[in-house]
């Protein structure tokens, strides 16, 4: 018999397999992802990270999962420094496009500099907010 469970405690064991499901699925219904991890980091003088993007690759797409830059470092176009490093890297992976979203209003503004467009919304996610979603145009090389 079937038991449906909700648990704010999951193990690494149970979302193994529910990744590995949906991995064989997605596989079997439109091909492999090709999936593949992208960071591009900012480190300070002694070689610590302290700053960047933490994303991947699938299906001919690059996923900005999360963009950091410390405060000491923002203003100087720092957001476009990494997001061209990682969009560089994901064409010559053989990437179409790129997908990020957000909730700040500054990175909104800073994505758009850089070519992203707003493809949806969310509005008060968090409330008060609008969660944007925006993809850009790559050119595999």
């Amino acid at each position: 018999m079937m038991k449906i469970e909700v648990t704010d405690t999951p193990s690494e064991s149970e979302l193994a397999a529910i990744s590995a499901g949906l991995t064989a699925f997605n596989t079997e219904d439109v091909g492999p992802s090709g999936r593949q991890s992208l960071a591009v980091l900012i480190r300070d003088d002694a070689g610590k990270t302290i700053g960047g993007i933490s994303g991947y690759t699938a299906w001919g797409w690059l996923f900005t999962q999360w963009l950091f830059v410390p405060e000491t470092l923002r203003g100087q176009g720092m957001a476009g420094k990494l997001l061209d490093a990682a969009e560089t890297e994901a064409s010559t992976r053989g990437c179409f496009g790129a997908w990020i979203d957000t909730f700040n209003p500054q990175a909104l503004k800073a994505y758009q500099r850089q070519g992203y467009v707003v493809f949806g919304e969310l509005p008060d996610f968090p409330v008060g907010r609008s969660r944007f979603f925006l993809q850009k145009k790559l050119s595999p090389r």
